[in-house]
């Protein structure tokens, strides 16, 4: 199964909030609640922290296979820990209309 972005979703990548967000994650930081893109969909705004906005830059015609191994490399965590988050955040991206599955 390929998982797709919905092309009608306007996003983008907010620079400023990356980087402090990589460099939270390089001392070690807590930086879940940082927003660093948001997307914009049916009215709504959604704010992506900086796994989801990688999780969402792979969602290209990747299988869950593919996102976790390229994720992997970048994010200090058991595989089977960032399976689930990745699972956990396709699915509520799947229920507000953000991705598709061919």
């Amino acid at each position: 199964m390929k998982i797709f972005r919905n092309p009608d979703a306007m996003w983008r990548e907010e620079d400023e909030s990356r980087d402090q967000a990589n460099q939270g994650l390089e001392t070690g930081e807590d930086v879940a609640d940082i927003g660093t893109s948001i997307i914009l969909h049916s009215g709504k705004m959604h704010s992506l922290n900086i796994l989801g906005t990688e999780i969402w830059k792979l969602l290209d015609g990747k299988s869950l296979d593919e996102i976790v191994a390229s994720l992997q490399e970048g994010f200090e965590v058991e595989e089977e820990v960032l399976r689930e988050d990745i699972k956990t955040f396709l699915s509520e991206m799947k229920e507000e209309g953000l991705i598709y599955e061919e």
